[in-house]
């Protein structure tokens, strides 16, 4: 059975991950709802620019969730049923 110590490593990456993949989601909540009011103020350009910005944001979040924290989930998985057996 392996010690915590050996399956840390995984655990803090798949934390990072998947808190770097959430903190983007809501970065480019804000963002959009920025674009929004802006839009709804009369800034066209203004909001038309954070509109793309944010969806340039939910693309990254979405990236780092399927490929980076998914993958890291597979690991952590691996390394506990690995550690069960």
């Amino acid at each position: 059975m392996k010690s915590a110590f050996e399956i840390l490593p995984e655990l803090l990456e798949l934390v990072v991950f998947g808190l770097g993949s959430a903190g983007l989601s809501v970065a480019g909540l804000y963002i959009e709802q920025f674009a929004l009011i802006s839009v709804q103020t009369g800034r066209t350009v203004i909001g038309v620019w954070a509109a793309v910005i944010g969806c340039v944001v939910f693309a990254f979040a979405y990236l780092m969730a399927t490929d980076k924290a998914a993958h890291s989930f597979e690991k952590v998985k691996r390394e506990f049923t690995d550690s069960i057996k």
